[in-house]
């Protein structure tokens, strides 16, 4: 609550002698919070709550200024110190509200094809040196967090040394294709929670952790999402047509199809490994309980995928171990 007063009284400032009304509007799964300013002409303003002893806004206005290619929120006013900024509204209709309302395949198709529109975007606008590199430190820190915090924490167990063993192989593989991609700007939480339907096109949230690195992981994000899922031949038809975009476009994906499709599953494992860990860690380092649920849909692609390739057995041999098998299910293989 003594947040929420200092950010009104902050808010005051911005908008001396205007009457508005402070009403909750969404948190994220770290500390930011977001309130939604309503004046009484009805025009709305975003107040982020940042508490600065936890983060810095400093990423979000960097990456805010380097995203132009995309409809980012303006930034009205900010303060830096108190971790306070007042923003652009894009509504209150998130891209899986849309989805989740409107069930049809072809208008899942429309809007995920504008999202895949605006991706190619920002990826064109690409510039090395002006993010951290997505590099093989992080991509290994990342995928550690699944035996830190899955394996360990939620299921309660520790890795035998023939485990151990296998995680490293699956590392070991998978880090040689996925640092072998082209790199461009990425968003790192391209999921239909953070686009926003808009009158014109999506509007873009959540993006100050984005780094310089590989060229699929946004489009894994959007298509393998914790809250929403496709079946793999409609999976299929929208990474064709991104690729096909992205080629049109001048963008330098692998101009074999097979390959890129390879890319695009290697890179989901690194990041469902991961997911699978941070959804872990929110509900037993910070209890959090929103995305624990979760967690099987990542373990379902991780078996789908690894399943597909040979070189991923190790990982499938480790999951079947952890947590048991699933029935077979068919899919398609490269």
């Amino acid at each position: 609550m003594q947040r929420e007063s200092e950010l009104k009284k902050w808010f005051h400032t911005c908008y001396p002698q205007q009457e508005f009304v402070l009403s909750f509007a969404a948190a994220d799964a770290d500390f930011r919070r977001y309130f939604r300013a309503t004046f009484t002409d009805d025009r709305t303003v975003i107040c982020m709550d940042a508490p600065p002893d936890k983060m810095s806004i400093l990423p979000y206005i960097k990456v805010q200024k380097l995203f132009q290619a995309l409809n980012v929120p303006e930034i009205y006013h900010l303060d830096t110190q108190q971790g306070f900024m007042a923003l652009e509204d894009f509504g209150n209709t998130p891209y899986l509200a849309a989805l989740q309302q409107d069930k049809r395949a072809e208008v899942h198709k429309v809007l995920l094809l504008e999202a895949i529109d605006e991706l190619i975007k920002l990826q064109l606008s690409s510039q090395p040196d002006q993010l951290p590199l997505y590099d093989e430190a992080v991509l290994k820190r990342e995928m550690q967090l699944f035996p830190e915090w899955y394996v360990q924490k939620e299921l309660g167990l520790s890795l035998t040394e023939k485990q151990q063993q296998l995680w490293q192989q699956t590392v070991n593989n998978i880090l040689p294709v996925i640092l072998s991609q082209p790199l461009v700007y990425v968003h790192r939480d391209f999921i239909v929670r953070n686009i926003m339907l808009t009158r014109d096109r999506p509007g873009i949230l959540d993006f100050q952790d984005a780094l310089y690195g590989p060229i699929t992981y946004d489009l894994v994000s959007l298509l393998r999402d914790a809250f929403i899922e496709w079946d793999e031949e409609f999976i299929l038809d929208i990474v064709i047509r991104y690729w096909e975009k992205a080629i049109a476009a001048g963008l330098p994906v692998r101009t074999d199809f097979d390959q890129f499709y390879r890319d695009f599953e290697w890179m989901g494992v690194q990041r469902h490994l991961k997911v699978a860990g941070i959804f872990a860690r929110l509900y037993y380092r910070d209890g959090k309980d929103k995305y624990r649920g979760e967690i099987h849909r990542f373990l379902k692609y991780l078996r789908k995928t690894s399943r597909r390739y040979g070189e991923l057995r190790p990982l499938l041999q480790l999951i079947t171990e952890l947590i048991g098998s699933e029935e077979v299910q068919t899919g398609y293989t490269f």
